[in-house]
């Protein structure tokens, strides 16, 4: 999609990739839905909101300097990246995980490399993925994540913190109790957790964002947060964990990208993007518990893993209809065009 209101000025053009990239968080591409997902960020913390477009613009801004595929700037796709470890950085270093703290330079210069690096891994990655059909998606936020959040038990000049969120099941207490808060709450906890938004309004507002773009993905990233939160009820997961959103922000992820937006919606594809999200559910707390002992969060490394084997495995099932990365718009669009016949999803 190309930038159509703001030609001719090269500033308000960045900020509108910057926004771009804010919204391709959630598969969003339009600057509206990232402003909206943006002030939602403010709304729980201005520390978060900040920090999330630092890492947009540095990581956009590496993607520019370095001559990156002038379509993929356009498109925020080498600034979500780094919005995401620009949060993950300040909110699992924070006393407060809910609003962050404010930054010190040690660790600004940190979380600018960070973002930087992401676009770096997000390049190499998709030259890896590229003869599979498959995009990159959070990858490059989950490694860079998780090797700097390593290092920073190794620097006295920046602040660890006492990584006081719960990152594991086992962190929280055994209880059988569900209440009405226990799915409000957890649902739109599961859609703000994607950003590290401990706030279920913020997570609500994130919906409203998305929805402003496909009304589609926001109906799978509420359907993704809702049936993970019913999955872990069934198999009497810890009340406070899917009161937090931690079961269902990954499973939010892949239902937004296996309903509709890599996959041409059909009631196969429906089905399909079910099973995604069960297993989405489960493998969070799989990867939990792994890393527990390292004290290492799960981040988004289960919707990714997930995703990934969906997707490839989808090109061997004639009933689903695969859409290459490059052809992806919005599930309607895809939709759209498969009913009409015209070029993009692919017909296995």
């Amino acid at each position: 999609m190309q930038t159509r209101w703001v030609p001719g000025n090269p500033v308000a053009a960045f900020g509108d990739h910057v926004l771009r990239g804010i919204g391709q968080v959630v598969f969003q591409n339009n600057p509206v839905s990232g402003l909206i997902i943006l002030a939602a960020l403010f709304f729980n913390s201005w520390i978060y909101g900040v920090i999330c477009l630092l890492g947009a613009v540095v990581a956009t801004a590496t993607a520019r300097v370095l001559k990156a595929d002038e379509g993929l700037i356009e498109n925020g796709l080498y600034g979500f990246n780094g919005a995401l470890v620009g949060l993950s950085l300040v909110a699992f270093t924070s006393a407060d995980f809910r609003t962050g703290a404010i930054p010190s330079a040690h660790m600004l210069v940190y979380i600018i490399f960070a973002a930087a690096m992401t676009s770096v891994v997000f390049s190499a990655i998709g030259s890896l993925l590229q003869p599979y059909k498959v995009a990159a998606l959070t990858m490059p936020f989950v490694l860079v994540g998780w090797l700097f959040l390593f290092a920073v038990l190794k620097f006295s000049n920046i602040e660890a913190g006492p990584l006081s969120k719960p990152v594991s099941p086992d962190d929280y207490v055994a209880t059988a109790v569900y209440v009405l808060p226990t799915w409000y709450m957890g649902i739109g906890n599961a859609i703000g957790q994607i950003f590290f938004q401990d706030n279920w309004i913020a997570g609500y507002l994130i919906l409203v964002g998305i929805a402003v773009n496909s009304r589609i993905s926001a109906a799978m990233a509420l359907l993704g947060a809702a049936f993970a939160a019913l999955v872990a009820v069934v198999f009497g997961g810890p009340e406070g964990a899917i009161r937090d959103g931690l079961f269902g922000y990954n499973a939010a992820l892949t239902a937004i990208a296996l309903g509709g937006f890599f996959l041409v919606l059909t009631w196969q594809s429906f089905l399909y993007t079910l099973f995604g999200i069960v297993l989405t559910t489960w493998l969070w707390a799989s990867v939990a518990i792994f890393l527990e002992p390292i004290g290492m969060p799960v981040l988004t490394s289960a919707f990714v893993l997930v995703t990934w084997l969906m997707l490839i495995g989808a090109h061997g099932f004639g009933a689903l209809r695969p859409v290459a990365p490059a052809d992806a718009i919005t599930p309607e669009a895809n939709r759209q065009r498969y009913r009409l016949g015209a070029p993009g999803p692919e017909r296995g």
